[in-house]
């Protein structure tokens, strides 16, 4: 029998209305109630799902014979070394190393060898010893290459501690910060290091300046406005230290020499509600990537010593998504977004005319990625397909040729010409047109089960991917399908707007709207929807939506107790998270429409499909306590079913942190996935 959460009504009353929430209780983390709760979960989940160990263990298996466990990344030139991660069969986590540099070209690397001369930074394996969770927030080489700042977390609530090591001795430092945030920079001379920390709502408030031997850290800048993080970086160039204060809709930048740590922090231009910019140096000036007057952003570029003046070097497309800009010695890349897809644009530093990298698959993802040298006539990408596994390139700049440096191995036989992907467009009722990305083998009779993934929140792209766990799915004859619905940047900064604040639901409906065009084209039989974070808000809302269009649920980490939750800023970033969703709290208008959509408030007692949700306990993004209010509620007041809860009692928001732990835990969803559908061994 599935466990009865008891009901201690609470009432809560805003803007004329009533709240009874009867689960409210379990927010109490401490309390034996709640971890009695959440255990007897557990147990129920175990024993609903044990009839599935043995596909559980086959699906684990063909994920990790698929992998090459003892393998390595394309080293990466940074200053005199060459920086590289390897991985060894049966070791949970990655070991960074370096190599002295001899020549431009990256050194030829064979899994299970080491070069002469091989420096390991770090080994993931010794700092987790036997911890059953281990998560790292930075590593962050000096620019002289001589120390090393790394950070680690042993229990998922993403608070690490800072240590420092020096990389020519291979000593630990004395120096050890705890509760400190990911990132960090250093000083061009790697004397003094940047970090961030956060307050008591998990947001990162304050920057520190740490000189190594000292004890006297000095907070350089504190953001006192709620609705705004804080980070700070290094140009690549390693002149200038860049500090940024950000919201969801306006940010606001600090620049300081780098050889000055000690130096003020000058803003280069007050922040402006609505405009967002970064900033990147390259050699004699800066360039701005900024949306004022420019909802897709464009570039400009800006004097170093009035960095506030832009002049506009790339003007504003509405067909085209500015996403970043890369700095070099002899030209500048920009990663941009257009038609669903994204691509690089390269802007020759002799004035010559710019030109776009092409690429011959019809759905891929690429971006600049480990460009770590200022001087050099080679960019770095990466790029994947959903039938190509991650592959890095460098592009030459001289020759415009792509050279292919490794493309992960897939074992077992994979052979992409066994399957192919494809575009297709559901029509919303508003007469929107969604993308959907769809990968299936040629060899399946459709219409198949499918797997229809969505995310839709805070301009993040779930771009066409590949993935070596899918092919479990799609080797026993299911489609796989992202629908790219509003919310998301797919589509362009207006995609993102049309999916926030009094204009979320296009999220949920283009959601729906994509499983029936599923159904509608031959392409889907039974859909399962898949979803995490505030893709579980989405997957939520779609339950209450359209309950008979699916025949399961998969609700990873989700914010499903979305109007509790944004009501209360003593909770984790709700009063930064205003921008997203508005304010409830203050704004009637927000507050009705919140209420109109949050999943757990609207569980109603129609038949739901079976839904799987997963939570950690130490999430401090999305608190355990949502998915299992909703799990009560669903048990308590809806028909159908039936509804699990599987909670990681050690771990936080990304779930198990070793990667064999990691494949476990995604056999157990797709082995609960297949059986949905009644798709056994």
């Amino acid at each position: 029998m599935p466990p009865v959460a008891k009901k201690v009504p609470l009432e809560r009353a805003h803007h004329g209305d009533t709240v009874v929430d009867e689960y409210a209780w379990l927010l109490k983390k401490d309390d034996p109630d709640t971890i009695a709760y959440l255990e007897a979960e557990n147990a129920y989940t175990q024993e609903m799902t044990g009839h599935l160990q043995d596909l559980q263990e086959s699906i684990f298996k063909e994920i990790k014979g698929r992998t090459l466990e003892t393998d390595l990344s394309v080293p990466t030139r940074k200053g005199a070394w060459w920086y590289y991660s390897r991985t060894e069969e049966g070791k949970q986590y990655g070991i960074q190393c370096r190599v002295a540099a001899d020549g431009d070209s990256p050194p030829q690397l064979e899994p299970g060898t080491s070069l002469p001369g091989e420096q390991v930074i770090l080994d993931g394996n010794q700092l987790a010893g036997d911890s059953p969770f281990f998560s790292m927030g930075t590593s962050s080489i000096s620019p002289d290459g001589t120390r090393l700042a790394y950070s680690t977390d042993f229990s998922g609530d993403e608070r690490f501690t800072l240590r420092f090591k020096d990389l020519e001795t291979g000593e630990l430092l004395k120096d050890e910060i705890p509760g400190v945030f990911y990132g960090g920079a250093w000083s061009a001379d790697g004397s003094t290091f940047f970090y961030t920390t956060v307050d008591e709502a998990w947001r990162p408030y304050r920057i520190h300046r740490h000189t190594l031997g000292s004890t006297d850290d000095v907070v350089v800048h504190q953001e006192d406005d709620e609705r705004f993080w804080v980070g700070i970086g290094l140009t690549r160039s390693q002149r200038y230290l860049v500090l940024t204060s950000g919201s969801k809709i306006t940010s606001e930048v600090r620049v300081l020499d780098a050889a000055t740590p000690e130096g003020e922090f000058a803003v280069v231009r007050p922040r402006q509600s609505g405009v967002e910019y970064g900033l990147e140096h390259a050699a004699d000036r800066f360039l701005i990537l900024h949306n004022d007057g420019a909802v897709n952003f464009e570039l400009a570029t800006a004097p170093i010593d009035d960095p506030g003046s832009w002049t506009p070097l790339i003007a504003h497309r509405d067909d085209t998504r500015l996403l970043d800009v890369d700095a070099f010695k002899d030209y500048i890349s920009v990663h941009f977004r257009r038609d669903g897809l994204t691509g690089v644009r390269i802007l020759p530093g002799d004035g010559g005319e710019p030109y776009e990298i092409s690429f011959p698959e019809p759905l891929y993802d690429v971006a600049p990625t480990g460009n770590a040298e200022f001087e050099t006539s080679l960019l770095r990408l990466s790029y994947t397909s959903m039938v190509t596994p991650p592959s890095v390139y460098d592009y030459d700049l001289r020759s415009r040729e792509l050279i292919l440096l490794k493309q992960r191995a897939v074992l077992g036989g994979y052979d992409p010409a066994d399957y192919e992907q494809f575009r297709e467009w559901a029509t919303a009722p508003d007469g929107t047109r969604v993308p959907i990305s769809i990968v299936v083998r040629k060899d399946t009779n459709r219409p198949a089960p499918t797997l229809l993934y969505g995310y839709g929140s805070y301009e993040s792209s779930i771009d066409p991917y590949f993935s070596v766990a899918r092919l479990s799915l799609l080797d026993r004859g299911f489609v796989f399908a992202i629908a790219h619905v509003r919310g998301g940047g797919e589509m362009g900064r207006r995609w993102y707007e049309d999916g926030k604040l009094t204009r979320k639901k296009n999220s949920f409906t283009d959601f729906v709207a994509s499983a029936r065009h599923l159904k509608a084209g031959g392409w889907s039989g039974e859909i399962i929807a898949r979803g995490g974070s505030a893709g579980g808000l989405l997957v939520g809302a779609v339950a209450n939506l359209a309950p008979e269009e699916f025949a399961g649920i998969v609700a990873e980490v989700p914010f499903v107790d979305a109007l509790n939750t944004i009501l209360d800023p003593s909770l984790p970033l709700t009063v930064t998270e205003w921008d997203e969703w508005g304010d409830p709290l203050h704004d009637p208008e927000v507050y009705a429409y919140m209420k109109t959509y949050s999943p757990y408030e609207n569980v109603d007692g129609r038949p739901y499909p079976p839904i799987l949700a997963t939570t950690s306990l130490n999430d401090t993004r999305v608190l355990y306590h949502e998915p299992a209010k909703w799990m009560a509620r669903l048990r308590a007041v809806a028909q159908g079913g039936p509804f699990l809860l599987k909670t990681e009692m050690g771990a936080g928001h990304g779930g198990r942190s070793g990667r064999y732990d990691a494949w476990r835990e995604e056999a157990f969803a797709l082995s609960w996935i297949l059986d949905r559908v009644g798709v056994t061994e």
